[in-house]
């Protein structure tokens, strides 16, 4: 009796197995594909039920997406320990910012999104196939990037709104994922939209990933991450001219409290607090 085909199936369990145990840098790629394919699969399975819910493109879709989402992290031994989830009870709209570090922030920003939540994304991201059209039907602004003039007008749309429809927006305010262990200095798009739209900021931080993710290293285990909410930054009374300082004063509030919950000193010379 010919077995190859048992041999061969035996081959296909066993040998990802064995370069788990033997290549942290096959671990460390097996697990981001898993989490990809993952994040894929849930997008999938809660598409439907969105559109079941809402029938189309409706923020309220992101509790749905937030509960599947919200299950990840069993998969990876994540833990999430949260401080100060009152200061999101606020009426009425307002910007929340918070530190970017990976593609592992989705999780971090589903773990506490508040009611009537909406994020500001690249607007590549419309067309990934079922993660795109969740976040499509979660009602995800999109930008894009490489058009100043497009993103400026969005923002213009966005301030709109937001107080038309009672909204929080989510920024992140580096612009780009960032896991060195320190704070990237911030873009001022998200103070301008809070500043236009005369909206309050929320700031939100995310302790330091890097014990447990880190892709130089090809480390990804399970691990705690410390989130604290901070009270909310009135701006009504602050005109353009404010913006620089307001964008300082928030960066060093936001990089002493990631230095604290994440247990680690400040970088010498660290980044400047300002982008232009």
């Amino acid at each position: 009796m010919d077995y190859w085909w048992i041999l061969c199936i035996i081959m296909l369990l066993v040998v990802p197995l064995v370069f788990l145990e033997l290549s942290d840098s096959f671990k460390f790629h097996f697990k981001i594909v898993s989490y990809c394919v993952l994040c894929t699969v849930l997008s999938s399975l809660a598409a439907p039920v969105c559109l079941l819910k809402s029938r189309g493109r409706n923020v309220e879709n992101m509790r749905v997406i937030s509960a599947f989402v919200r299950t990840i992290k069993y998969f990876y031994g994540l833990r999430f320990e949260v401080k100060g989830m009152e200061n999101f009870q606020i009426e009425g709209p307002c910007v929340i910012i918070s530190n970017h570090q990976s593609i592992l922030d989705m999780m971090g920003l589903m773990e506490i999104l508040p009611d009537r939540c909406v994020q500001i994304a690249k607007k590549e991201l419309l067309f990934a196939g079922p993660v795109g059209l969740i976040t499509y039907l979660g009602g995800v602004i999109y930008i894009n990037r490489k058009r100043t003039s497009d993103a400026k007008s969005v923002m213009a749309g966005v301030a709109q709104a937001m107080i038309n429809d009672n909204l929080k927006v989510w920024i992140y305010p580096e612009g780009t994922r960032n896991n060195s262990g320190d704070l990237l200095p911030f873009k001022k798009g998200a103070f301008h939209l809070a500043l236009q739209a005369k909206v309050p900021i929320i700031p939100v931080v995310y302790s330091s990933f890097t014990s447990f993710y880190n892709k130089e290293k090809n480390l990804f285990t399970g691990g705690r991450i410390k989130v604290e909410i901070l009270p909310k930054i009135e701006i009504s009374d602050l005109q353009d001219s404010d913006i620089t300082e307001l964008v300082e004063s928030c960066h060093k509030t936001m990089r002493e409290v990631f230095f604290r919950i994440s247990n680690i000193s400040p970088q010498e010379n660290g980044p400047s607090t300002c982008n232009h």
